[in-house]
């Protein structure tokens, strides 16, 4: 079997830009790899054209063209050339690509295409309560009508993006992101910095983080030791105009939570797993995921982790026993049980013992890629 996988982002230093789903996209690639099928990756709005091979994967960066006119179709139909050329060359059996703006719309490939709901614009826009433009929701929609079969990371993104988009739900598979938990053993659960809070992720009002500096204030005035460490590339917010997400966040905390509050920034990824490793728990009060890596990355380091309760989340944490899941504008609930296992060292050991079990249970990437080969073997055997 040799699969294709599309994506704007993977975690390489030649490739520009790297989040979650690049970290999700690679656990796969690399494991697919281990268990005997070729995987070759394509990544656009690249530099360059450049070949890699990384671990056994083939890596096609795929430069960023610029036109006069219509370039968000021509620089599709440069993708559709190049990446069927591969395929063809390469006898690449199915192909795979992110919903995000619809990059597979207006594109023939000639092997079946599945994508995988990463996360659409229309799916954010939903949970955020923005209005979409348009021609966003038109791309997202024809390039999903042109897919054979859908892959969700959690069931409530599978169903939200049917809904939103009128797809035939026989089509979508739940098949959650995984680790490789070789690289996420913590050797000193029981050695962090006391009283220390981290948020992982883009600054950004979708993310809650607006909610957490009300949050952090509540947590200082019951535990004045408490200390906020937030690690992320700030962004604009689109509510306000405002260039920085985090100068809104910074205008929120109260005096006494201002001088306990460390902005990090944008870090390397390689950094990430040592902070979260030093911190005392892990808060993710977002609106809006798929399913979040950052969080069972946090989960498999046993940390406990207070999340939002909606609707992914639940399938990542059983609320009370793994970890804690509030509401982010439950502003005095969230502070509560941040301060309850503050205040806590059994318990903070107990939960992030089960964090860690739920991990290896449900994102285990040896099992999630098991699931993923049966998958499109299903898909290649009918066509």
């Amino acid at each position: 079997m040799h699969i294709g996988l599309i994506t704007s982002e993977y975690p390489h230093p030649k490739v520009l830009h790297a989040a979650g789903i690049a970290t999700s996209v690679k656990n796969l690639a690399i494991t697919l790899v281990k268990k005997g099928v070729q995987v070759t990756v394509f990544v656009y709005h690249q530099n360059k054209n450049v070949i890699i091979e990384d671990q056994g994967v083939t890596i096609h960066l795929i430069q960023k063209r610029t036109y006069r006119v219509f370039g968000w179709y021509l620089y599709r139909k440069h993708l559709q050339y190049y990446i069927n050329t591969v395929v063809k060359n390469n006898s690449i059996d199915l192909l795979e690509a992110p919903d995000w703006t619809g990059i597979t719309a207006f594109i023939r490939f000639k092997v079946p295409l599945v994508i995988r709901f990463h996360g659409s614009d229309a799916y954010f826009c939903k949970l955020d309560k923005r209005k979409q433009k348009f021609k966003n929701f038109v791309f997202e929609k024809k390039a999903l009508k042109r897919a054979v079969a859908y892959i969700a990371p959690t069931t409530f993104a599978g169903l939200e993006t049917q809904k939103i988009f009128g797809l035939d739900k026989n089509k979508i598979k739940t098949i959650h992101y995984g680790l490789q938990l070789e690289h996420f053993i913590n050797k000193t659960v029981e050695q962090y910095n006391a009283n220390t809070i981290l948020y992982i992720g883009t600054i950004i009002r979708k993310k809650g983080v607006l909610e957490l500096a009300e949050i952090f204030n509540k947590v200082v005035e019951a535990n004045p030791e408490a200390k906020l460490i937030l690690i992320g590339a700030d962004a604009p917010d689109i509510k306000t105009g405002s260039t920085s997400t985090y100068k809104l966040m910074e205008g929120l905390f109260s005096k006494t939570a201002k001088n306990k509050v460390s902005y990090i920034g944008k870090i390397p990824y390689t950094e990430v797993k040592t902070q979260i490793e030093q911190a005392h728990i892990c808060v993710f009060p977002s609106f809006a995921e798929t399913l979040g890596m950052v969080t069972i990355e946090s989960m498999a380091l046993q940390k406990p982790v207070v999340n939002t309760n909606i609707g992914w989340a639940q399938e990542l944490i059983d609320n009370g026993v793994n970890g804690y899941l509030v509401h982010p504008k439950n502003i005095e609930l969230y502070a509560e049980k941040i301060n309850l296992l503050l205040n806590d060292k059994a318990l903070c050991k107990s939960i992030g013992k089960a964090a860690r079990l739920k991990v290896e249970n449900d994102f285990n990437i040896d099992k999630q890629a098991d699931k993923n080969i049966a998958y499109y073997t299903q898909i290649i055997d009918k066509q």
